[in-house]
């Protein structure tokens, strides 16, 4: 399949999910912000699950010649990291978010869509001095969580898909 239909068919297929989620609302928005709400926690969690069941099945099965590992920066996470929740704090949602509000027409997500472009603007020009200054800060190399802890990939998973139901459930406990 044409790599921009499958990207295309996959971003609808995104786009409708969020929506029937309820995860494009920013009183969603504002409640995993203050800890009241985990409607956004529980659909991150569940992507990730299925993503990297999906990633390591096709990889396992030769679908996909191998996985291409980022290296891993503790000094990119940590400015990343604060740069995205600093942003989703400040503008009520996250890119994926904000562009399926604009696709049901909230105007409101333009202002922080431009901001993102912009951001991604500013990294591009100081890229090579973040890379040297900062994205070397930390360098763990091409490696994974499982590889990190040295156990199956499989094994890391089944254990992580018990955890985050283990996480649902108190989530339900607790009325989140």
């Amino acid at each position: 399949m044409n790599q921009i239909l499958a990207g295309l068919i996959t971003g609808i297929v995104f786009g409708f999910l969020l929506q029937k989620g309820q995860v494009l609302r920013y009183e969603k928005q504002l409640g995993a912000l203050r800890l009241q709400d985990m409607t956004i926690v529980k659909f991150m969690f569940s992507g990730i699950l299925v993503g990297a069941v999906g990633l390591h099945l096709l990889n396992d099965l030769g679908v996909i010649e191998s996985l291409q590992i980022r290296p891993v920066s503790l000094g990119g996470q940590l400015i990343g990291g604060t740069l995205f929740g600093i942003g989703w704090a400040l503008f009520g949602f996250c890119p994926g978010t904000a562009l399926g509000a604009l696709g049901e027409g909230r105007l409101h997500a333009i202002p922080g869509l431009l901001g993102m472009v912009s951001g991604a603007a500013v990294f591009a020009i100081f890229q090579p001095f973040l890379s040297a200054k900062i994205l070397s800060i930390g360098q763990f190399g091409r490696i994974t969580l499982p590889e990190m802890l040295g156990m199956n990939h499989w094994l890391f998973i089944i254990l992580m898909i018990a955890g985050v139901l283990l996480l649902f459930w108190l989530f339900e406990k607790m009325g989140l």
